[in-house]
């Protein structure tokens, strides 16, 4: 058994001797050597770091992790990295080296304030080398006193800031310009840390693919810029060849403003840059270690000589994640669409799920998170990504039940390293903590597995117990801090805060955790709970209906998101739904056929469109290129989903700077529609182990078809329009069976056409004509 599972690790953390809490954010070398015979046949390290770390041995590196451990909340959650390094042994005298930089634990967090130290001011290294030899003797190598420190090259880094490497310092340190102090030293044995390293439990960081310069060009200032064809995460690894002390200085950007200029505004106080000090001689070659940027540009602010364009490559790096689903259609900007909000997955899902990943802030916004996350289910194998970050957010749980607004809580609660900002309490708000009860039901939707709503009973209950505490006996949340429907375009231009009031947003979260936690209790056995989650449900129901409904059975928010959710959760039933799914027809129509909802009424606007019989009206939304629309950045040359939907507007200038990413995957929650709306295929069971298939042919397309690799195998769903027929084919994996409701002529589907197979492929080919509307 794994002595950290026992709540044992043996290995201390050492921390350099020179360290200072207040002094420079700079990386560090921790060394030791020892010596082995031949007869080694296993040897393996388990490391973990109050920081960011990287390990080599003999020169090597010793696992193919990046940015490790990754980011928790180190006092609740520490996890540890396995790896074998047997190949990278020698007989004799072998030397380790752990890497050491101040990353997540130490560096600058969260905006304005720009706090440090958030969760200890010195960084270490623990670790454990474990040597089996060929007659069964054991040896452990651990962090202790006997290990020395120095400081690395890295002189300052920051995952917002960037890094700065000195290569003079690359072999110890000596020559012009450099002091005692980067000798070898000691280091200071730390007190064990509250929490007890735990084995990894989410998706490794990885380099994943390399992505060459694709246009060299020149900034109005006179500058060389590199376009690496599309908006990534990661870092740039490059060659550069100069005198020594001379400086390589890069720069980061997510997009040029109309007059071609390198625009960086939008990262507030992030400085993404990258400066390299060359130590001379001999072609040089540098990748940044502790830190990322979001970029599609870099800009050469100063640069040795010629550039050469084969010097750079863009390296990406994201949480190791297996593809899972895949869509094509007739529609080019559909299939870019589908792309896009793949690569803003990627670049975004690094440890956890980040609001973005350029500017001051890269943190883990519940509300994003909820949003995306059926989506993300189609896309990857998100279950071990989702299930580490919902561990994350049960640590962070307050003991009342509320949960922080993002995860790991670097603002909400002050931790070491000050207080938060202003009087917002930054926990509790609809839409966004319901990710305690959405994140895992979704999970447990889209694979089946009943551990994971076992594993997150406590935190959804807790949840919806707090939203009940502070709702009070009518049911009705009011009074708190919310966020409402975020970015929604009903209210005037430029605001963040939506038309739609922000109670009726609560009180229909509050009723749809308290419906979902009421289904979680039922599939675990607990009836009593069961049956008192129903009841709280139904009660928030009838106070919904009582409090938001006039006599005409009209909401009294008159904006498309109340429209939505409400019809989404189910809230009003009979003549009062036909009214409300009426008025959203209307409202939809009277704006031109254009959008206005927000980041959580998005989720569900063409959902509800369909199952209202409106599919034709979720099609002109979704094949929309105009401004405001999802595929409108795509003609503008997006390559990611943007924060706004205004980014960019029409005439070129850029929207709010104060927060405007072009890399922000909520409103990305439109790909659940590509795989559920266009293709037609949704679990009716969890785990997929009933199917239901039904395509909904529109927009103009000729075909559409999408895959999805699910735990009982392969699903497929596909269909063609020519000459007057469609033609339909589907697979259905062993051990599931499907109901297929085929698209009938006139593009209706009705429920009476369900058609029920088992495994195998099927097919179809009849008359068929696409609906008028």
């Amino acid at each position: 058994m794994d002595s950290a599972r026992t709540g044992e690790w043996s290995a201390g953390f050492i921390s350099p001797a020179g360290e200072r809490p207040r002094g420079p954010l700079r990386g560090w070398y921790l060394e030791r050597e020892f010596e082995i015979d031949d007869s080694v046949v296993e040897a393996t390290i388990r490391a973990t770091a109050l920081g960011v770390y990287e390990l080599r041995v003999n020169g090597r590196p010793a696992g193919d992790q990046v940015m490790a451990p990754g980011w928790t909340n180190y006092d609740k959650r520490l996890l540890f990295q396995t790896c074998d390094v047997t190949s990278l042994l020698r007989p004799g005298v072998n030397r380790l080296v752990g890497h050491v930089g101040p990353g997540w634990y130490k560096g600058v967090l969260a905006w304005g304030i720009r706090r440090r130290n958030r969760f200890g001011d010195r960084v270490a290294l623990s670790l454990e080398l474990r040597l089996r030899f060929a007659d069964g003797r054991e040896r452990r190598i651990l962090t202790d006193a006997d290990w020395t420190s120095r400081p690395s090259p890295v002189r300052s880094s920051g995952i917002y800031s960037g890094e700065v490497w000195d290569a003079r310092l690359e072999q110890g340190g000596s020559g012009p310009g450099l002091s005692r102090r980067y000798q070898s030293r000691g280091v200071k044995v730390l007190p064990p840390p509250a929490a007890v390293p735990i084995p990894q439990d989410g998706p490794l960081i990885r380099r994943q693919e390399v992505l060459p310069v694709r246009e060299v060009l020149t900034d109005p200032s006179g500058r060389t810029v590199l376009d690496f064809g599309r908006l990534l995460t990661g870092r740039v690894r490059f060659r550069v060849t100069g005198c020594r002390g001379d400086r390589a200085v890069l720069r980061h950007a997510e997009v040029l403003d109309r007059h071609g200029g390198f625009y960086t505004k939008n990262l507030r106080r992030a400085r993404q840059k990258i400066t390299y000090i060359l130590k001379g001689g001999d072609k040089e070659r540098y990748e940044p270690c502790f830190t990322f940027q979001g970029f599609r540009y870099i800009q050469l602010s100063k640069w040795p000589g010629p550039v050469n364009p084969e010097d750079f490559e863009a390296v990406v790096i994201h949480s190791d994640l297996r593809a899972t689903g895949t869509f094509r259609c007739s529609n080019e900007l559909l299939n870019r669409l589908h792309e896009n909000i793949r690569w803003s997955m990627k670049g975004n899902f690094l440890d956890i799920p980040t609001d973005c990943p350029q500017r001051d802030e890269r943190l883990g916004w519940t509300g994003d998170a909820q949003a995306f996350i059926g989506t993300a289910v189609y896309l990857a194998d998100v279950g071990p990504f989702f299930r580490k970050w919902l561990r994350d957010l049960a640590s962070e749980q307050r003991d009342d039940g509320g949960v922080p607004h993002v995860i790991p809580d670097v603002i909400s609660n002050p931790g070491r390293g000050g207080r938060p900002p202003g009087r917002n309490p930054f926990h509790s708000s609809a839409g966004w903590s319901d990710a305690a009860v959405i994140c895992p039901w979704e999970l447990y939707m889209a694979y089946g597995d009943l551990s994971i709503l076992e594993e997150n009973y406590p935190a959804a209950s807790a949840w919806v117990d707090y939203v009940e505490k502070r709702a009070g006996s009518n049911r009705i949340w009011n009074g708190d801090f919310q966020y409402g429907d975020w970015l929604a375009l009903d209210e005037k231009p430029g605001a963040v805060f939506s038309a739609t009031p922000t109670d009726l947003v609560a009180t229909a979260f509050f009723a749809r955790s308290a419906e979902l936690t009421a289904r979680m209790a039922g599939l675990l056995g607990r009836k009593d709970d069961s049956r008192r989650y129903r009841q709280l449900h139904e009660s928030i129901s009838a106070a919904f209906r009582s409090h938001y409904l006039d006599a005409g059975g009209h909401l009294t928010a008159r904006t498309q998101s109340a429209q939505v959710i409400t019809l989404a959760f189910g809230l009003v039933r009979g003549e009062a739904r036909d009214v409300v799914a009426s008025d959203l027809v209307e409202l939809i129509e009277s704006a031109g056929r254009q959008l206005t909802t927000g980041f959580l009424a998005t989720v569900y606007l063409l959902g509800v469109l369909d199952d209202i019989g409106r599919p034709d009206l979720a099609w002109a939304l979704l094949v929309r290129t105009e401004y405001p629309s999802w595929l409108y950045p795509i003609t503008l040359g997006a390559t990611t989903v943007w924060e706004r939907w205004d980014g960019i507007r029409p005439d070129g200038r850029f929207s709010s700077w104060t927060m405007n990413s072009f890399n922000h995957y909520a409103y990305g929650a439109v790909g659940r529609d590509l795989y559920a709306m266009v293709a037609g295929i949704r679990p009716a069971e969890a785990g997929y182990r009933r199917i239901i298939l039904r395509p909904r042919p529109g927009g103009g397309l000729s075909f559409a078809e999408a895959s999805l690799e699910t735990r009982h195998g392969l699903i497929r769903s596909a269909w063609k329009i020519s000459d007057g027929e469609m033609h339909l084919s589907v697979t259905v994996p062993e051990g599931t069976t499907a109901a297929v409701i085929r698209p009938l002529p006139g593009g209706r589907s009705l429920d009476n056409e369900e058609l029920e197979v088992g495994p195998g492929d099927h097919s179809w080919t009849y008359a068929y004509r696409e609906d008028p509307k």
